[in-house]
């Protein structure tokens, strides 16, 4: 087969067409950014930064997609929530936006295009498609509802509210998704051709309650990032292997499913409702293996994902990984040897 584009192997591989390859679908955050040697706080607030990173990354590592994922707080910022960025290290919020539950009542929910930081997001992809045209599929993000509110409240006043306050959690999470929702919508426009859905907490509850207080948003927001003609990719960190049938509700063309999950289990369950993608541990393998672990493990994945496999470690790629590492793992996938 003569050598596909990405955007081409992309929609190959989810029609359950041939490809000449398994898509690269590794996150990179932290990684991108130290790669062209820039500190993490211009990486985060700079989309000019942000989008080369990602176009040097995407070259030299032979991904198959251009991603402007960055921190979990572009939405959260801009309801309001003071975030701190050091000169190179993760963001961190000072304190929640919500401490007490009346604050609900004054939460005002921003403008993706005007807010300051979700529109740094929409110049990010809009930068991307000018350079990269429908060559490499362009890939924008929203946090789920849940994850969302974890970030405006504070993950353990969350939990507690889960139980304390179950109806309060309900109106928080239906004035939050509408602001997701929008941000879709508007990166779509801007020339995303796949929206990435983080909802990492939502792996700490049970699956009773993901099926009431994350599933029905995600729905929400997959279906119209589907009426616009994206593709939906749904990412939740950790062990997910009690809502495994449960997140294939969520109507993701596509499901990332982290290291500690039984990639087994995870395909048989997916097969014919959604691709695979993961699961090779990014810390033991990419970041601490030898280019050898890191080609058996691709292979291993890729051999145990089904016919629709998408390739990626379990979460992002961790800063500082070695770069040969990264490079076995596009040898593995284009079926050279590790010499």
């Amino acid at each position: 087969m003569l050598e596909l584009t990405s955007y081409q192997r992309t929609l190959r591989r989810l029609g359950g067409e041939p490809v000449d390859r398994t898509p690269n679908f590794d996150i990179m955050m932290t990684f991108a950014a130290h790669h062209i040697g820039v500190p993490l706080a211009r990486y985060y607030q700079d989309f000019r930064v942000l989008s080369e990173a990602n176009l040097v990354v995407q070259e030299a590592f032979d991904l198959d997609i251009l991603q402007v994922i960055s921190d979990p707080y572009r939405e959260a910022a801009d309801f309001g929530l003071l975030v701190h960025f050091p000169e190179d290290d993760l963001p961190v919020a000072v304190e929640p936006l919500l401490k007490d539950p009346r604050d609900l009542f004054k939460l005002v929910s921003p403008d993706p295009g005007a807010g300051r930081r979700m529109c740094d997001r929409l110049e990010a992809i809009q930068y991307l498609r000018e350079r990269k045209g429908s060559q490499v599929p362009i890939m924008g993000w929203v946090e789920g509802a849940l994850a969302e509110a974890a970030d405006l409240r504070g993950v353990m006043n969350l939990m507690k509210d889960l139980k304390q306050r179950p109806e309060w959690v309900g109106s928080l999470l239906d004035q939050v998704v509408e602001v997701q929702i929008e941000f879709a919508r508007q990166q779509i426009k801007a020339g995303a051709d796949i929206i990435g859905l983080g909802d990492a907490v939502a792996s700490q509850v049970s699956e009773i309650m993901y099926r009431r207080f994350a599933l029905p948003y995600e729905q929400r927001i997959f279906e119209t990032v589907h009426q616009l003609g994206g593709v939906a990719r749904l990412h939740i960190c950790g062990n997910t292997s009690h809502i495994l049938a449960a997140m294939t509700d969520s109507g993701a063309d596509i499901i990332d499913i982290d290291w500690m999950v039984d990639i087994n289990q995870a395909a048989q369950i997916f097969d014919g409702r959604a691709a695979l993608c993961g699961n090779f541990d990014p810390v033991a393998v990419m970041l601490q293996g030898t280019p050898g672990d890191v080609f058996r493990s691709v292979l291993d994945s890729q051999g145990k994902g089904g016919s629709r496999y998408f390739s990626a470690a379990g979460c992002e790629i961790p800063d500082g990984t070695p770069e040969k590492n990264l490079l076995a793992q596009a040898v593995a996938l284009r079926g050279d040897s590790l010499t």
